[in-house]
C-alpha cells in the first residue's frame, strides 16, 4: 500500500471513529412530567447556543431508566428524566451494564394532582378513601381479611362522599407518577393496616407484596392512560364522573378545563406543594450519563444551563411552567453536585 493509500485509510478510519464516538446532539429520555421543563431548557439551548436542540422523548420515568442505563455505548440515551428518585434495582442495572459514573440532578417539587373537570362540583377525599377506592384487594368490613375491591361508587366508600361512580384515568406502570402514587397514597396507607402486614408477616417471601401493598386494581375502574397526561385532562372534559391522576404542572396548564379535589382538605397549590403540607408531593430529577461528557460535548452545558436561576431559579423560566422551585440552600447543594459531576452511589440512596 502506498503511504497516499495508507493516509486515506487512516483519515477514513479516524472519521469512522469520530463518528461512532461523538456527536452534537443530545439524547433525552424519561418522565413525561419532567418533559415540559426539559424541553423548554432543550430549547433555550437550541437557541442560546452553538449546539443543536436536543432531542427528548417522554418514555416515562421507568422505561427511560431502562434506556439509560442499556449501556455506555454512545448511541445510549444521555440524561433520563424522572419523576422520582432512582431505585436501587435501576442503579445496579445500570451499573451491571457498565454506566457506573451518574450524577443526579434535583430541580424542584411537583404534586400529583387528583383532578376532576372544572364544572363539576368539588368534594375532598382522604388519602386512606382514594387508595381504597383504586387498590386491587381491600379490606372486608370488619376489617379481618382482604377482599377483591366491591367499591364502584364514591359513596360505597363512605356515605360522605359524591354518589358517583369511580372511574380513575391514571398514569400506566411505566410512569414515575403512577411509581409516586403508589408508594404516597396505596403503600402509605396500607403499611399501617394489620390486615395486608400480617399476611406479610405470616410468609415474607410468598406475601412480599402486603409488606408496601401498592397493586391498583384492573377491573375497569382504573384505566391506565399512557405518558401523555394532556390525554388525561382531555379524557376528564368528557367525562363529568370521572377523576384523573397527573402532575400538578398539567393541572396548572389547564385550569380553564380541569380543577383540583382537595386531598386530606389540602388543595394543590405552588405554596402547599412547596411547603410540604399537600400529601401527595414528590420531588423531580434528572440523571446524567457522565461517561458521555467528553464525546457530547453539549452535556455539560445543557446540564449547567437547567440548574441556573435562569432556569431554576425562583423567578425563573420553569416556574412559569408549573416547576416548584426548592429553597436556595438545597438549589445551590444540587447545583454543586452538578457542576463538580458528582457520582450518585447506592449508599447515597439509602440516607433517604
Amino acid at each position: 500500500m502506498t503511504f497516499k493509500k495508507t493516509s486515506m485509510a487512516l483519515f477514513a478510519s479516524a472519521l469512522l471513529a469520530t463518528t461512532l464516538t461523538a456527536r452534537d446532539q443530545i439524547k433525552i429520555v424519561g418522565s413525561s412530567t419532567v418533559y415540559p421543563f426539559s424541553s423548554s431548557v432543550a430549547e433555550e439551548l437550541g437557541s442560546t447556543t452553538k449546539f443543536p436542540t436536543p432531542v427528548v422523548e417522554s418514555t416515562g420515568t421507568g422505561g427511560g431508566m431502562k434506556l439509560f442505563c442499556s449501556g455506555a455505548d454512545i448511541n445510549t440515551p444521555d440524561i433520563a428524566n424522572a419523576s422520582r428518585r432512582i431505585k436501587d434495582k435501576e442503579l445496579k442495572l445500570c451499573e451491571e451494564n457498565g454506566v457506573t459514573d451518574i450524577t443526579e440532578a434535583l430541580i424542584g417539587f411537583d404534586g400529583i394532582a387528583i383532578a376532576q373537570d372544572s364544572k363539576v362540583a368539588g368534594f375532598n377525599v382522604t388519602k386512606a378513601q382514594l387508595a381504597l377506592a383504586v387498590a386491587e384487594q381491600v379490606p372486608s368490613k370488619d376489617g379481618k381479611t382482604l377482599i377483591a375491591n366491591p367499591y364502584k361508587k364514591w359513596s360505597d366508600i363512605d356515605a360522605s362522599l359524591p354518589s358517583r361512580e369511580i372511574v380513575v384515568y391514571g398514569p400506566p406502570k411505566s410512569s414515575g407518577t403512577r411509581d409516586s402514587f403508589e408508594e404516597l397514597v396505596l403503600q402509605h396507607v396500607f403499611e399501617k393496616m394489620p390486615v395486608y402486614t400480617d399476611l406479610f408477616k405470616a410468609d415474607e417471601k410468598a406475601n412480599k407484596k402486603y409488606e408496601k401493598y401498592s397493586v391498583i386494581r384492573t377491573d375497569g375502574v382504573y384505566v391506565e392512560s399512557g405518558e401523555n397526561d394532556n390525554l388525561i385532562v382531555q379524557k376528564l372534559t368528557k367525562n363529568p364522573a370521572a377523576i384523573g391522576i397527573f402532575g400538578y404542572s398539567f393541572l396548572e396548564e389547564n385550569k380553564d378545563k380541569v380543577s383540583g379535589i382537595t386531598v386530606d382538605s389540602i388543595a394543590p397549590t405552588a405554596d402547599t406543594i412547596s411547603s410540604g403540607k399537600y400529601p401527595v408531593a414528590r420531588s423531580m430529577y434528572f440523571y446524567i450519563k457522565n461517561a458521555h461528557i467528553k464525546e457530547v460535548p453539549a452535556l455539560k452545558e445543557y446540564a449547567n444551563l437547567f440548574m441556573s436561576e435562569k432556569m431554576i431559579g425562583k423567578d425563573g423560566i420553569l416556574g412559569e411552567l408549573g416547576l416548584i422551585t426548592l429553597d436556595d440552600k438545597t438549589r445551590d447543594a444540587a447545583r454543586k453536585k452538578v457542576m463538580n459531576n458528582e457520582k450518585i452511589t447506592l449508599e447515597d440512596l439509602k440516607q433517604h
